[in-house]
């Protein structure tokens, strides 16, 4: 058992939540007087981006996620997880933009918690009915967009 643990990809931890539906919240995003919900994505494939000011991974990810936004396509939701809105706003101004439809703002962790978050940047998969189909641990990488998350995306669209 060890050396099959030992030879696993740790971004490849298995979610419980995976083929459930995603856990139904309504936040205030960062822009003030706005709200988000699942809900709201409702018919669309989407990602759902877990990442704060404070998370030195998410910087690593970050020019990915804006290159990816521009780029059209898949939505991307972020899901600010235990910040401060105002160093939120800052941080996406001064690291390259926002890739984001909309951030949703969890000041106090409770839906990242919902989402069986261990650490932050997290990234969800969800289908048009708003089940979760793939969770990926840590920054998203340029080879887990185009050989994992895509192509997931791509044939969740069709179907």
């Amino acid at each position: 058992f060890l050396a099959v643990g030992l030879k696993r990809d740790p971004r490849e931890v298995p979610s419980p939540l995976v083929g459930k539906p995603a856990p139904e919240f309504r936040l205030d995003t960062l822009a003030p007087g706005k709200q988000f919900s699942p809900a709201d994505m409702r018919g669309q494939v989407w990602l759902l981006n877990v990442w704060a000011s404070w998370c030195v991974s998410c910087r690593a990810e970050h020019p990915l996620l804006v290159a990816f936004a521009k780029q059209g396509g898949l939505p991307i939701v972020g899901l600010n997880y235990k910040d401060e809105r105002g160093a939120a706003i800052a941080w996406l101004r001064q690291h390259g933009g926002d890739p984001y439809l909309v951030s949703a703002f969890d000041a106090d962790g409770r839906v990242g918690i919902d989402f069986g978050v261990y650490g932050v940047p997290e990234t969800f998969l969800i289908d048009k009915t708003g089940t979760i189909r793939y969770k990926h641990i840590g920054p998203v990488t340029d080879e887990a967009l185009r050989t994992k998350i895509l192509p997931m995306a791509e044939e969740l669209a069709r179907g």
